[in-house]
């Protein structure tokens, strides 16, 4: 508990989630990775489902909004741009407000392309961006089993969650 109140916990908890369809290109960003594919994404920005899933999460855990309100997809500044730096944003509201990620668990959600190549990058750069090691960025993936949008190829899904810390 936080010795100045001890009402207010020293570890909060966020989740987030994200979606795309799949439109016309030859790569996704996932994880702040190319990662070729015949398929790209629609989206405003680089619509790296991964990123942007732990951006809600990172917001979430202190009720700072949603990724939609910090980088709006009708502001044309975001458009392509590359979500590592909203992580990397969002890494300093938490600073700011005195804490830091501590951990974070990610899964994609896809049966193409496949994941698990691409994945030790994908933490790295998390990490990178957080300021934190590698072992405590978690990406993993599976199927929808055929079945719903990813199952069908429409598109792609992320489930982030994450453990904020006093800084």
């Amino acid at each position: 508990m936080n010795s100045s109140n001890p009402a207010i916990p020293d570890i909060r908890i966020g989740q987030g989630f994200d979606v795309h369809a799949f439109g016309e290109g030859d790569h996704l960003v996932i994880g702040g990775v190319r990662v070729p594919h015949e398929r790209g994404i629609v989206a405003h920005s680089d619509g790296d489902v991964v990123l942007h899933a732990l951006c809600d999460a990172m917001l979430g855990a202190l009720a700072l909004g949603d990724i939609g309100q910090h980088f709006p997809p009708s502001d044309p500044q975001w458009k392509g741009a590359d979500s590592r730096a909203f992580v990397r944003h969002c890494n300093q509201l938490l600073a700011e407000q005195g804490w830091r990620v501590g951990n974070v668990d990610a899964t994609v959600v896809c049966e193409r392309p496949k994941i698990g190549p691409h994945a030790p990058a994908m933490r790295d750069n998390i990490a990178s961006d957080l300021g934190i090691a590698p072992d405590a960025v978690s990406i993993k993936a599976t199927t929808s089993e055929k079945l719903g949008f990813t199952g069908r190829g429409e598109g792609i899904a992320a489930q982030a969650v994450c453990l904020l810390v006093r800084a």
